[in-house]
């Protein structure tokens, strides 16, 4: 069946499977951000936004996301640098292999809280496995960047 996704602003026309992963969709469209963990939805590496919601894209089939705005880390462009900084000032980037999806959830736990409370935060970084380092500088990151973003410097 033919879809048509808006990925990062960006509106693709694709044949996909009736039984297609949104995971798959991406990285044949080339948003190799978007990385395979589990295939279980419990390793959260594949995660992007869909309509300000994070959503583990290798359960959810691409057909359900036609007409919906999907976000990878590709089209954050300036936050994910300035994400990418907090996180790596805080010595969180280690291998890499969970940041695109971190990044993915960060920026849209800040959609939907303002200014998150440690519970709201470790909320968000459950469904997101890093297994080379430990969350506390995730926490540390975030609540770093919140600063930055609200005091407008850097």
């Amino acid at each position: 069946m033919e879809i048509t996704l808006n990925v990062n602003h960006n509106i693709h026309k694709v044949l996909v499977e009736s039984d297609e992963m949104l995971l798959d969709t991406l990285r044949k469209l080339g948003y190799k951000s978007v990385k395979k963990g589990c295939d279980t939805t419990t390793c959260g590496i594949c995660s992007v936004s869909i309509d300000d919601e994070l959503i583990p894209s290798c359960s959810y089939l691409s057909y359900r996301a036609e007409g919906k705005k999907i976000l990878t880390v590709e089209g954050l462009k300036e936050d994910a640098r300035k994400i990418g900084e907090a996180l790596t000032a805080e010595g969180v980037e280690q291998c890499g292999y969970c940041s695109p999806s971190l990044v993915v959830a960060i920026h849209t736990m800040l959609k939907q809280y303002e200014d998150p409370s440690d519970e709201e935060i470790k909320h968000y970084l459950v469904g997101n496995l890093c297994r080379c380092s430990g969350y506390e500088g995730h926490n540390r990151a975030i609540k770093h960047y919140m600063e930055v973003r609200h005091d407008g410097s850097k």
